[in-house]
């Protein structure tokens, strides 16, 4: 704690060279990658342009594929029970067992959907402090394999208690899959190159939707004409839990806990892959607990502007998600139709996420960007709300458009791992942040009340409105982090600053670091 003091009280007036000594002699303090620079014995590596190319190159194809498709499965996962609902889940009990589901009546469902939350919420906190201090990718493995068993298991369901059981401990399972790609995501790519990657691999929320609806179309089809003796939801349950679990034990082989033991790279390439994300001023990892990062996070008006935005979001994604299957119905289609129907909203919010985290990188303004996506799914509830109920073309094009939504979600996902440092307060802040998501995705199903069937008026209002409140502090976001940034410009520009060499390694807060740049 001498070491952190010391550095906070230096700061109003530039970090002093004087301290320097002291800080290296504390580098067991620092971030991971100072021991990789120690351990260099005079060895001396140039990163030339072309270099990092081949090692982005190599990193790009290692990494984003598997991360892309677990986080595909990690939304497929939870939209299962959408489908399951209209294959059967949710038929009161008969006296033919195999057409029985699990009878569920009044809002159980919408407590089901909830209840994955409660899980995820539960285990929030505990899960980023065990990605801080164990190892990264053996951890997100673990995750990955357990949560695929559990959500297998959901196939020997027979009631209602044992359902609201296995979605719980699916969520506290899947807990550690965001705040943890947004780790990789700062570990191993440049500030630059993270919005473009966040959004590429949330994109892939898009793709699940798109091979769910065909997977439990064809599932659904192929029950009806050929028969099954065992039931259509159940099979959609035990098909992607058991994927899921198959590429967990991928994901352990491939991913590494970072660049220093990492198996596709080579030693020297370990060390040039640490030093790509030098002008990150983040580091790959800290295992140590700092509070006063902790309170830094607590206090700053950014995490809760963060916390705010997730919660408000996420109440409409939380009744889109649980009811969408049900919500095309409501437009006039079959359960089955509305299954296939639905996949097309995956292919909007592939596009928005990817042209806009691309965008974002190029022109420098990720968040503004981002509003474009909001404002189309704006557009398209109020085209769902405005249109008559026969207008089923209409509404259906309404519901695609609001799968541009996610793209400021995924805009600030991505400026947790471009604009939070120190690695306490950053697994805090993706704390607090997936915090907000659960208490909005747990609220969102609430919206769906059964006596407002089949428009839903309230609920859609209700999405109106916390999408038009999110503008509001997107903004809000973006006019921070400029005001944040002159004040670090005036400092750095002082007579007296000077910088410390390896300062980048020192676990500093995007706060205490003067030379820290935040991301527009």
């Amino acid at each position: 704690m001498e070491k952190e003091t010391e550095i906070r009280d230096a700061q109003p007036t530039g970090l002093k060279r004087s301290i320097n000594e002291k800080l290296v002699k504390h580098s067991h303090d620092a971030d991971a990658a100072m021991e990789a620079f120690e351990g260099m014995d005079g060895q001396v590596l140039e990163l030339t342009p072309e270099k990092s190319k081949e090692l982005l190159r190599k990193i790009d194809w290692h990494l984003m594929p598997i991360m892309c498709v677990v986080y595909g499965l990690n939304y497929l996962d939870k939209t299962t029970l959408s489908y399951a609902s209209i294959m059967g889940l949710r038929l009161p009990a008969s006296g033919d067992k195999l057409k029985s589901g699990i009878n569920l009546h009044g809002d159980q469902y919408q407590w089901l959907g909830s209840m994955f939350y409660f899980g995820y919420i539960a285990w929030e906190y505990p899960t980023t402090r065990l990605l801080q201090v164990l190892p990264l990718g053996k951890y997100s493995a673990f995750n990955i394999i357990v949560w695929g068993i559990i959500l297998s298991c959901f196939a020997a369901v027979e009631n209602y208690s044992g359902a609201i059981a296995i979605r719980f401990f699916l969520g506290v399972f899947e807990a550690a899959v965001t705040p943890g790609w947004a780790l990789f995501t700062s570990q191993w790519w440049t500030k630059k190159e993270q919005g473009s990657r966040t959004g590429i691999w949330f994109s892939f929320n898009g793709f699940a939707q798109i091979f769910g609806g065909c997977l439990a179309y064809g599932i659904a089809v192929g029950c009806r004409k050929s028969g099954t003796t065992i039931e259509p939801w159940k099979i959609v349950f035990l098909v992607t839990g058991l994927l899921t679990i198959a590429l967990g034990f991928l994901f352990l082989w491939i991913v590494p806990d970072n660049q220093m033991n990492c198996r596709w790279l080579s030693k020297e390439d370990r060390i040039l892959a640490i030093e790509r994300i030098r002008s990150n001023n983040q580091g790959v990892g800290n295992k140590h607990f700092k509070w006063y990062q902790l309170k830094e996070a607590l206090t700053d008006p950014l995490s809760w502007a963060f916390f705010f935005f997730a919660l408000i979001a996420d109440i409409p994604n939380g009744g889109i998600t649980n009811f969408f299957s049900q919500l095309i119905v409501s437009f006039g289609y079959t359960p089955e139709e509305s299954l296939l129907y639905g996949t097309p909203g995956g292919a909007v919010e592939v596009v928005f996420l990817v042209a806009c985290g691309w965008a974002g990188d190029r022109y420098g303004y990720r968040i503004l960007i981002s509003m474009t996506g909001m404002l189309t799914a704006i557009l398209g509830m109020l085209l769902i709300v405005a249109l008559p109920l026969d207008n089923n073309k209409g509404r259906l094009a309404g519901y695609y458009l609001t799968q541009a939504s996610p793209t400021a979600f995924v805009a600030l996902l991505s400026l947790i791992a471009s604009n939070v440092a120190g690695y306490t307060k950053k697994t805090t802040v993706a704390a607090m942040y997936l915090i907000g998501y659960c208490v909005g995705n747990i609220i969102g199903p609430q919206t769906f009340r059964p006596k407002d069937a089949p428009r839903y008026v309230p609920a859609e209002i209700t999405i109106i409105v916390c999408w038009g409140v999110c503008l509001g502090i997107l903004t809000f976001i973006h006019c921070y982090c400029v005001w944040q940034n002159r004040k670090k410009a005036a400092i750095r520009a002082a007579p007296e600053y000077v910088r410390i060499e390896n300062q980048e390694w020192l676990d500093l807060t995007d706060r205490e670091n003067p030379e820290f740049v935040y991301t527009l």
